[in-house]
């Protein structure tokens, strides 16, 4: 632990947008999971869940916690899957 103010507070910044991260990528992994199986069975809410992880996947490129490709990817391929 360290024993500057300034260090001490940054260590609880950093826990924060840790925890604040985990949970927006989790959302998002559980978004794409759900369109997918939603796409799969051709559920009625399949194209609603697909916006959905879409937002997700552009939210969190933007944020940096996934690179704009692979949010581009994993897009093209949930919508592949709808048509």
């Amino acid at each position: 632990m360290p024993n500057i103010k300034q260090a001490v507070k940054r260590v609880r910044q950093n826990e924060a947008v840790n925890a604040q991260n985990t949970m927006q990528k989790s959302a998002m992994r559980t978004a794409m999971k759900k369109a997918e199986t939603a796409l799969q069975n051709n559920d009625e809410h399949a194209n609603e869940l697909l916006k959905d992880a879409v937002q997700k996947l552009d939210k969190a490129a933007n944020k940096g916690l996934i690179h704009k490709n692979t949010a581009a990817r994993q897009k093209s391929r949930l919508t592949k899957k709808a048509q």
